[in-house]
């Protein structure tokens, strides 16, 4: 992603898409619809389809042509996404969890106290020191750091508390004195390890006569379900690091990010991974300054060398990893500012689509909800319109955002248009388009000079309109 699309985007197996392969698919323990290697038959399957999708510019085209409000609420709902798992015990400091009686609860006890859904007794809420740990050194401090532009703010934070909870015998520890963390703990000790791959391109198994209808379902599911996520991602990420062109609606090199996602899909798949997508903890690496490939380059080299590390790096806490995705949430929500609020038919399509993401836990999800709003809402205003000659209209319809499916551009990529053009270096972008289609360069007129009969006809249509004025007043 760094080398050839230039973007600060790491790849890694998506966490919902994870979830989605475990326990619906595969099923615990291999009792779901079909087995671990058709599961993963189907992912390389779908990679490659996304390659076919990614040529022929469809994925391009689909993250232009969404409404403007969507795009921008898609980064907002991702950034309440992160906020969520920020907060939440699995991925962060502990302080909501969810219950029965309510969707979500505060909590923020110790584990001894916590029943099986993680909700804690009245009594014991907030107590819990690695949370005020968290809190204090992993997102008070980070944001001190940042605001006073310490370089690597981010890191400080999360090494700083990592490093307090290593020692055993403090309330704070990472590893209790529990066969969990015994085992944790001796782990840790390794430092270094090395476990070698047992199972690589032998993972697939192609003979799906028996799953056939599961197998396509998978397929079908894996496939709209990434579609959304990572081109939601993808332009998210390119959005929040300043890479997108406010008239194109589209960033340099997403042909060659799309296809490189795409292509990871199906390596991925050869591992024996659920499908690899963009991951929005991309924002912390924008966050701290990354903007360009070097970031990702980077990031894919720092993750090499935790394959040796890993006991180190299996040991970073939670908690101190929680308030930098809270931080990052909240530098991403700044983008909220820029949604239509004025016309409903932007507005609440835009909120849906902002709300359903953290709420389902779902990337995917929310764009479902805020395009489908979207649709039916304008679509139902625009019958309307036309069906009362336009005399029916909402009252604040001239605060809509202009939208069109005719995005700029076109739906075919820039290089399929050179190709049909007659380019023969195709792949190469050129600047005077117009060379190409037989239009002639214009000579002389880049100042706003107009020549005699351009004069003339516009003198000529001036009047046509004038007389037609009158004759509107005079009727």
């Amino acid at each position: 992603m760094g080398l050839f699309a230039n973007m600060p985007i790491a790849l890694a197996p998506g966490m919902g898409l994870n979830a989605y392969f475990a326990y619906t698919v595969v099923g615990f323990h291999g009792s779901g619809s079909v087995p671990y290697e058709v599961a993963v038959t189907a992912v390389f399957v779908e990679g490659f389809f996304f390659v076919l999708l990614t040529i022929l510019g469809l994925r391009q085209w689909l993250a232009r042509a969404i409404p403007a409000s969507i795009k921008l609420a898609t980064g907002v709902g991702i950034g309440l996404y992160l906020t969520l798992i920020g907060l939440t015990y699995s991925a962060g400091i502990g302080l909501t969890a969810g219950a029965q009686s309510t969707p979500l609860e505060l909590a923020g006890c110790e584990p001894q106290y916590r029943d099986e859904y993680g909700v804690c007794p009245t009594a014991n809420k907030m107590d819990s020191p690695t949370m005020w740990l968290g809190i204090f050194l992993g997102g008070m401090l980070t944001v001190l750091l940042m605001m006073f532009r310490v370089k690597g703010a981010i890191i400080i934070g999360i090494l700083l508390v990592s490093i307090i909870s290593w020692p055993r015998p403090t309330p704070v520890t990472f590893f209790p004195y529990t066969e969990l963390g015994n085992d944790a703990f001796d782990f840790f000790k390794q430092v270094v390890a090395f476990h070698p791959i047992q199972r690589i391109l032998v993972v697939q198994e192609w003979n799906i006569s028996e799953y056939g209808g599961q197998f396509w379902l998978a397929f079908i599911t894996f496939l709209y379900v990434d579609i959304l996520d990572c081109t939601g991602t993808l332009y998210s990420m390119a959005h929040f690091c300043g890479a997108v062109d406010p008239k194109t609606q589209d960033f340099e090199g997403s042909a060659v990010a799309y296809l490189v996602d795409a292509f990871g899909i199906s390596i991925g798949s050869l591992f024996g991974a659920p499908p690899v997508t963009a991951f929005i903890e991309s924002g912390a690496g924008i966050s701290e300054g990354g903007k360009t490939g070097l970031t990702a380059i980077f990031t894919g080299l720092c993750f090499f060398i935790s394959i040796f590390f890993a006991p180190i790096f299996a040991s970073i806490p939670p908690w101190a990893t929680g308030g930098t995705l809270v931080i990052v949430g909240s530098l991403m929500a700044k983008a909220v500012r820029d949604i239509n609020w004025n016309y409903m038919g932007d507005a609440i399509p835009a909120f849906l689509t902002i709300a359903i993401m953290p709420f389902t836990y779902s990337i995917a999800y929310g764009l479902i909800s805020g395009i489908i709003s979207y649709i039916v809402i304008n679509t139902i205003v625009w019958i309307v319109e036309k069906a009362s000659g336009g005399r029916i209209r909402p009252q604040d319809r001239e605060q809509k955002e202009f939208w069109t499916y005719k995005v700029e551009g076109g739906l075919l990529p820039p290089w399929l248009v050179r190709a049909g053009k007659g380019k023969k270096d195709f792949w190469k972008p050129y600047d005077e388009e117009h060379a190409y289609v037989g239009e002639p360069k214009s000579s002389g007129r880049e100042n706003g000079e107009r020549s005699s009969s351009e004069v003339a006809t516009n003198g000529m249509e001036t009047r046509a309109m004038e007389q037609a004025e009158m004759g509107k007043e005079m009727r």
